[in-house]
Order: C-alpha cells, then structure tokens, then sequence
C-alpha cells in the first residue's frame, strides 16, 4: 500500500516550494502595502488643500496641491522655542540616558559584585508598578522639577527595561577581554570606556533609538508638569493646537447654518489637514535620522537571541 507523502516532503519538492514561496510573498507584499499605503493616504492630505480635503475622494494624490497647512502649523505661536525644547531634550537627554544606563548596566553584569541580584530584581520590580501620576506630580513637585525644562531629562534617565537590555549585551562581552585590559593597567572606568562601548555599538545605537523617539513624540509631560507656554515641547503644542483647531471646527459648525460648505469658506485649514501636516512634521526627523543607524538596529534586535 502507498504511503502518503508528509507535510515535510512535500514542501521538498518543486512545486510545493513555488507554492510556499509564493504565498509568503504574497503575505509580506500585503504586509508592505498595509503600512505603505496609509502612509501615501497622510501624505496626500497634509499637501492637499484643506477646504478642497472635507469633499473627501483623496487617496494617495492630492487633488489640490497646498502647503497652507504646514504653514498654518509652523507660523504658530512659540513654534520656534517648542521646537528648540524638543531638541534639546532629545539629544541631552536621549545621550545622558544611554551614556548612565550603560553604565548601571556594565555593574549590573557583573557575577561579583555584591547584592546584584538584590539591586536586579528591584529594578524589575519597578517594571511591573508604579505610583501612580499622582504620587509621581506630588515627586516632581517636591524635588523642585516641574515647570523647568529638566523635568524632561531627569525622570528619563533610567529605564528599567533599557537597562535590562544592555545588561544582557554586556553579558555576551568575553571575560577575557576585561582581564586582558586589567593587566595593561586599565580599570573599571577604563574598561567600560575603551573595551565594553566600543563593542556595544549595537545595543547603543536600539537604545539611543528608543530614547530619541521616546523624547520627540513625548507630549504628556509638557501637558501636565508644565505651566509655561515657552517651556512646551513641539508635541505638545502640536496637540494643542490640533486641539484648537477641533474646537473652531464645531463653533463653525454650529453658526454656519444647515450646509457644510457655508462652514467651509469661512477656513482656510480643516482640523484633519492639520492633523496630516502635524503627523508628518513630527514623523520627518525619525524617518531622515533612521537609515543612518539601520544597520546597527538590525544588529541590536538579535541581543539574547543567541548564547554560546
């Protein structure tokens, strides 16, 4: 009697290979096209007109080319201070946030150190719970951090699962180049700098990535620790100014009487077409700044994927 060929055997053959190749391309390219395309439909929108956007049949071409609405957005108020907050606290605190993070982490690695498992696990524990944001306001306020702009670079100095993440990195580091250091003279400071980071590029370049995002698409904490309209971050004042822009939409709503168009010749900039050209500008900096790190992220995303 014929045995029927396996799964397994199957896929051996020609055919089943054409076949299993095909349907994974498919799968991928409806992936591609899932992201893409969304993104083709932002675009399309922020460049169209926004009075010419609300008569809706905008896909992934603008009917009406304008930049009206990145003006809109850009001519506001306390942009250009928002915009050098944003900066900074990206990169002082993205760089002090890697730059001490690394350095708990390499004391962290180490099997001698005393108490490190004690120090490890409560640093996980403050993975699994937290204060609150009220208790955390009641802190900031104690220590004398809110409404200054280094309450965007303090908190977010550690991370308990960045720190968790070099750790393991440096633990993938062979011992025998720390002690190969020790005996030309070097110590732990020197060590860390010359030996560990330099062959950390990796796991630096995921981290700095993750903490320059993190600061940039931050808007949370200028809404609620800051008071000061000049200490606001771009985020924040893209979100109240989208914000804003909802508000006008329903007051004109309502005293535009029972037909939309009477509404929109009286704006210039919808609430939705602002929104795409706020997306955009937020999105623009991470999108030029990625492929210059690509081929370390790549790298980094392997960290504990492999033990020899």
């Amino acid at each position: 009697m014929r045995r029927r060929p396996r799964l397994r055997e199957f896929y051996k053959t020609s055919f089943g290979e054409k076949v299993f190749k095909v349907f994974i391309y498919l799968c991928i390219t409806a992936l591609c096209l899932s992201i893409i395309l969304p993104f083709f439909n932002i675009l399309a929108l922020a460049f169209n007109a926004g009075k010419d956007s609300e008569r809706g049949g905008i896909y992934f071409w603008p009917r009406v080319w304008s930049l009206q609405n990145f003006a809109e957005v850009l001519t506001s108020a306390n942009m250009l201070s928002a915009f050098g907050i944003s900066l900074f606290r990206t990169i002082v605190g993205t760089l002090a946030s890697v730059f001490l993070t690394a350095m708990a982490a390499y004391t962290l690695k180490s099997k001698t150190m005393p108490g490190v498992r004690f120090f490890t696990m409560l640093i996980f524990f403050t993975m699994l719970f937290s204060g609150g944001i009220i208790p955390y306001y009641m802190l900031l306020k104690s220590i004398h951090l809110t409404n200054t702009i280094w309450v965007y670079v303090i908190p977010s100095l550690y991370s308990a699962w960045n720190l968790i993440i070099m750790r393991t990195f440096f633990q993938q580091i062979h011992v025998s180049l720390e002690e190969s250091a020790r005996i030309d003279g070097y110590n732990d400071f020197s060590i860390f700098m010359r030996v560990i980071m330099p062959l950390s590029k990796p796991v630096i370049a995921v981290i700095m990535l993750f903490n320059a995002v993190g600061h940039w698409n931050d808007w949370f904490t200028g809404a609620f620790y800051v008071r000061s309209g000049d200490l606001r971050p771009l985020s924040t004042l893209l979100q109240e100014m989208l914000t804003r822009a909802e508000a006008m939409r329903s007051k004109l709503e309502s005293a535009a009487g029972t037909t939309q168009y009477e509404m929109l010749d009286k704006m210039q900039v919808t609430g939705d077409s602002m929104k795409m050209a706020t997306i955009i500008i937020v999105v623009a900096p991470i999108i030029i700044i990625y492929p210059f790190i690509q081929k370390y992220f790549a790298q980094g995303v392997m960290i504990g994927s492999i033990k020899e």
